[in-house]
């Protein structure tokens, strides 16, 4: 048998297998409690339909990938996105290149959510599960569907061909390879404590256990996703070759979203258990978070918005999943509402001055944020629709409509952990804030008498801002710290881990809040970013203080592939020789895609990034030089944030009797 024709058979036994187990689901979710070995029987069946649907789907998968790895190109996507030329590190990577790969790629990755899913849970919470199942499966028949009907992998080209049209060669690098499963790990991940969410709502049980259960569930699809949005923004800073990692671009956009309302909903699910407030805030915060989700893959792939990063301009693709978005997003608010007056609380705001208000306002910023992102990236379809014509808004217009709203959650990144429950005292917050808002206070002077009248309102702010929750972090560790060395005969390196490994959802939460202060110390940095174009002919210089850089020499470049050159720099700070710059430019013969490849010299300072735009035919070249100040701050942020996630993701010890390590007010 033909392996294009066994993996269609694989696609439809897959899709078979998700609509019967949604149907049994659903069964079973609704017997009756007085029959609960009946349910239990159906529950059971459900579980193995989930686990045969996974298994089909990777059948399927695993033929696709057998195809690029063997260069069918008798199938039209393997034509389409491969080719001999490439390696077979790239020709895997190929399969989620295009849409219908990627799509198929979206369908195996929820597959393998469901069925851990289903053996996590395979002895608890069974009255969920049913439901639970019943909406992963039927998320599963959707796209099981499209990749059956609306974007087949295993169609046949016509005519076929010796060797196919080959992966954009800007999408041929490593990151590019593990940014798109990062980004799909978080998208999809969240599809889980979505499922929760409405298995609640329609059994009615409603209190803490459907969120305790997938708070795991939520903080990895949390942390895919923020490694998703992290390695696409190395990747643009490294390959696109234009000195930036964000650009505003609506599929760039389309991840943010749903990362902003998840950070949201993490943060508010604390009072819920604290405090057993906010349940139907929660509930709307979940179901928000899976639909941006889906709405950040509709803008990817129904070309609504146009995109570097958009898969296919097809209107009627784009009508289908919208009409998927809309549907789902409408039974869940409509769950929500039936049940909104079980979902109420009887416990209120006490003070403004307290955890709850502070996480509280966070949620509110958290949203004011999602609301201007989408504004901003749907303008242009808004724009049409209104007037004809389609108006795209800048980075100018995001960047100074979303520094407040930032200022305001890193100030309250510092604030809210540390501020008491219900209502803060004078005292406290005394205790608390003084030291840190001195130091940031200081921090800010001192920036500002370093820079004088190259000063600038934002960055100093942000500066000011991360200097006090730095503090105010710091603070934290070093009190504990020294309360365990004093009633223990641990040092200070054993007592941190040992404050880790006791509570790691509060210690590792401050990791993370610091890696995110890392990062907006380098995004501020962006505001001294210069920039300026050049031509030089051998033995000439360029100077941007304190940088010099002489053309030494431009080679031609060998490749098979491509064709192009490349620039051999002198770099000097202060005419003291640092480096060899090679930058490179590219173009791709078959695709006939450019590509400009830049050279660039880092320090935790700053990067000093060359871009060659052209060799002219005189023999001078074009260079475009940025100087980039504080932009590694960026990656250590991402680093940083890895390693406080997997800080509080870390399996929990048992916990014993210990000395108490924090004076902090509860």
């Amino acid at each position: 048998m033909p392996i294009a024709e066994l993996g269609t058979y694989a696609l439809r036994l897959a899709l078979l297998t998700a609509a019967l187990g949604a149907i049994v689901s659903v069964y079973a979710g609704s017997l009756r409690k007085e029959l609960a070995a009946t349910k239990e029987a159906w529950t059971r069946v459900a579980d193995r339909a989930v686990l045969l649907t996974f298994l089909f789907t990777t059948l399927a998968i695993g033929i696709l990938f057998y195809a690029f790895a063997n260069n069918h190109f008798e199938i039209a996507f393997v034509a389409q996105n491969s080719a001999r030329r490439m390696s077979l590190f790239y020709r895997l990577a190929a399969l989620w290149g295009g849409q219908a790969g990627s799509l198929l790629l979206w369908s195996w990755i929820l597959l393998i959510y469901s069925s851990v899913c289903m053996i996590w849970n395979r002895r608890q919470n069974r009255t969920l599960m049913p439901w639970v199942h019943a909406c992963l499966l039927a998320n599963a028949c959707f796209f099981l569907s499209l990749v059956n009907f609306v974007q087949m992998p295993f169609a046949m080209a016509d005519p076929i061909l010796s060797d196919g049209s080959g992966l954009n060669p800007l999408l041929q690098h490593p990151v590019m390879v593990s940014h798109p499963l990062a980004l799909y790990g978080g998208l999809i991940g969240f599809a889980v404590p979505f499922a929760f969410g409405l298995a609640a709502l329609i059994t009615g049980e409603l209190g803490t256990q459907w969120f305790q259960v997938t708070r795991r569930w939520t903080l990895v699809a949390w942390f895919s996703l923020s490694v998703g949005i992290l390695l696409g923004g190395r990747w643009a800073y490294e390959v696109l070759g234009w000195g930036g990692y964000w650009a505003w671009d609506p599929v760039e956009n389309g991840s943010f979203m749903p990362w902003l309302v998840g950070t949201a909903y993490l943060h508010s699910v604390m009072i819920q258990e604290k405090r057993d407030m906010l349940k139907t805030w929660n509930m709307v915060l979940i179901g928000l978070t899976y639909t941006t989700c889906l709405l950040g893959t509709f803008i990817t792939r129904s070309g609504v918005v146009q995109s570097v990063h958009s898969f296919t301009n097809s209107g009627w693709f784009g009508y289908i999943f919208l009409a998927y978005m809309l549907l789902l997003a409408t039974g869940f608010f409509a769950a929500v509402y039936w049940r909104r007056e079980a979902l109420r609380s009887p416990n209120r705001l006490e003070s403004i001055v307290s955890r709850e208000s502070s996480f509280v306002i966070n949620n509110w910023l958290f949203l004011a944020l999602v609301v201007i992102v989408f504004f901003g990236t749907m303008f242009p379809v808004f724009s049409e629709l209104l007037t004809g014509t389609a108006i795209t808004i800048g980075p100018a217009w995001f960047n100074s409509t979303t520094a407040i709203p930032a200022a305001i959650l890193l100030f309250l990144i510092g604030v809210g952990p540390l501020i008491a429950w219900r209502k803060a005292t004078w005292m406290s917050i005394r205790k608390q804030f003084v030291g840190p808002a001195v130091i940031g206070i200081v921090v800010a002077i001192a920036i500002a008498s370093y820079l004088g009248r190259a000063t600038r309102f934002y960055p100093l702010l942000f500066w000011m801002l991360s200097a006090f929750v730095i503090a105010t972090i710091v603070q934290e560790f070093y009190r504990a710290i020294r309360s365990r060395c004093r009633t223990t005969d641990e040092n200070p390196l054993q007592a941190f881990f040992r404050l880790l490994q006791r509570n790691q959802q509060r210690y590792g939460g401050y990791l993370v809040h610091l890696a995110i202060v890392f990062i907006f110390i380098g995004i501020a940095g962006a505001a001294f970013d210069q920039e300026k174009i050049e031509n030089l002919r051998v033995g000439e210089r360029t100077t941007m203080a304190p940088y010099t850089v002489e053309y030494l020499t431009a080679t031609p470049i060998p490749a098979q592939h491509y064709g192009g050159a490349i620039a051999r720099l002198a770099l000097y700070r202060n005419e003291t020789p640092l480096a060899i710059l090679t930058p490179e430019k590219r173009m791709y013969w078959l695709e006939q895609q450019p590509s400009s490849i830049p050279s660039v010299y880092s320090t935790w300072r700053e990067d000093f990034y060359v871009i060659l735009n052209a060799v002219e035919p005189d023999g001078s070249i074009t260079l475009k030089i940025h100087r980039n100040p504080l932009v590694n701050w960026i990656w250590i942020g991402a680093y940083s944030l890895v390693l406080g996630t997997i800080a509080i993701l870390w399996p929990h010890p048992v916990k014993t009797s210990q000395p108490k390590e924090s004076t902090t007010p509860a």
